[in-house]
């Protein structure tokens, strides 16, 4: 028996891998604890096999994270959507490991983004990932993913869809903001994963941590929940598990943030990705 907690609840980063990981029992906890919608990310493209070396070495991740989406939609109360991409570190896997120049590992990076983006064309996926490493690395390394992400934030504007970035640890990231304005895109649907409670520029998608999430309930600004749940059997105690945006909701409707809820899982999310969790929670009870 699932818990019913009022509302529409979205993890709005975690990933999900059913051959390697838990897969689907993941998704159940999520259920059982009251949790109804999910923006699942593909894995780093590495992670499934080898490391990239063209355009089409990207895709089998990307259809994997589509094909994860489907089975985790028809369990939810609500759905899941796909959010396809670059992982930012794989720069310096082509880089460091396999011996490519930056400018030639952006070349490869954004032809994989554009094989994501194809996706997000055709209805396949909700949003694209991007971003830029969040630990020291040479000036043309830093440039060459500065490079990648403007590509990102190029497709975002040229699709009118959202971009999640991995990036360093920030709170204040006007200057991406006014990067993504620079290509035309709406920084307000650039989203910020693994952000604290506070974040000048782009929305941030908070990990549900208590002391950020009542900093960010308290600032009053729009911003999204997310556990970064890795799914890997390898790394059990990797950040946060797939029951605890549920949980932290019911924690922070306990402490009276209840419009601080709405905003995470029913205002954000529409304006962010132009998707309703209301409505898409009424279909799924029903069906």
């Amino acid at each position: 028996m699932s818990e019913d907690l009022g509302t529409p609840v979205l993890d709005n980063h975690l990933h999900l891998d059913p051959e390697h990981g838990r897969g689907m029992a993941a998704v159940d906890d999520f259920c059982r604890l009251g949790g109804t919608h999910l923006l699942v990310v593909n894995k780093p493209s590495w992670h499934l096999g080898p490391v990239p070396s063209d355009r089409e070495d990207f895709r089998p991740a990307f259809e994997a994270t589509i094909e994860a989406v489907h089975e985790a939609s028809d369990r939810l109360p609500g759905r899941a959507w796909p959010v396809l991409g670059v992982h930012p570190g794989l720069v310096s896997r082509l880089v460091d490991d396999e011996g490519y120049e930056p400018d030639a590992a952006r070349e490869l990076m954004c032809e994989g983004l554009s094989v994501a983006a194809e996706f997000v064309a055709d209805g396949r996926a909700l949003a694209l990932k991007s971003g830029r490493p969040h630990y020291d690395v040479s000036e043309a390394v830093w440039d060459a993913s500065n490079a990648v992400m403007r590509r990102a934030f190029e497709h975002g504007a040229e699709l009118d869809c959202a971009v999640q970035l991995h990036t360093e640890a920030s709170e204040d990231l006007t200057e991406i903001a006014d990067r993504a304005r620079e290509a035309g895109m709406d920084p307000s649907r650039v989203v910020k994963h693994y952000a604290s409670g506070k974040l000048a520029g782009p929305t941030p998608s908070v990990m549900s941590e208590k002391d950020w999430l009542r900093t960010a309930a308290e600032e009053g600004e729009p911003f999204l929940m997310e556990t970064d749940f890795v799914d890997d059997p390898d790394k059990p105690g990797m950040v946060l598990g797939p029951k605890t945006v549920p949980r932290r909701v019911r924690w922070l409707l306990d402490e009276g943030y209840d419009d601080a809820v709405r905003t995470a899982h029913v205002e954000t999310p529409r304006a962010v990705y132009d998707i309703d969790t209301e409505a898409t929670l009424a279909e799924g009870e029903s069906t």
